[in-house]
């Protein structure tokens, strides 16, 4: 299985603003203003899609709420891919030092979700 979908993607639609992106040698970009709507997620990251171009390698810090206020994560991801689609770019990122006892959250999401179909 590629790494890319080494776990099930659970489709959803989340608005966030890229603000700022980091490396890890201390380079950043700053006041960057970047709309994005993440289109899927997993256990493993998210796919998302933007009008900005963004560059690989870097990092940003998100809030994504899965369902309700409680089912909140405040993670790190890294652009690992983009592609361009149109007039937009979709991008691959990955969690950076999620911690894998928050699973059960990715879990439960997809529990409700089937749930609704």
């Amino acid at each position: 299985m590629s790494e890319q979908k080494r776990c099930k993607r659970i489709p959803i639609e989340i608005k966030l603003n890229i603000s700022d992106l980091f490396k890890q040698d201390n380079v950043k970009i700053k006041n960057i203003d970047a709309p994005i709507t993440v289109k899927n997620i997993s256990k493993t990251g998210a796919g998302f899609e933007t009008e900005a171009i963004l560059p690989v390698g870097y990092y940003f810090n998100a809030k994504i709420e899965l369902g309700n206020q409680e089912s909140s994560l405040f993670v790190v991801l890294q652009i690992v891919r983009a592609e361009e689609r149109g007039d937009k770019m979709f991008y691959g990122s990955q969690f950076v030092g999620r911690a894998e006892i928050l699973d059960f959250i990715f879990d439960d999401y997809d529990e409700a979700l089937g749930e609704l179909e």
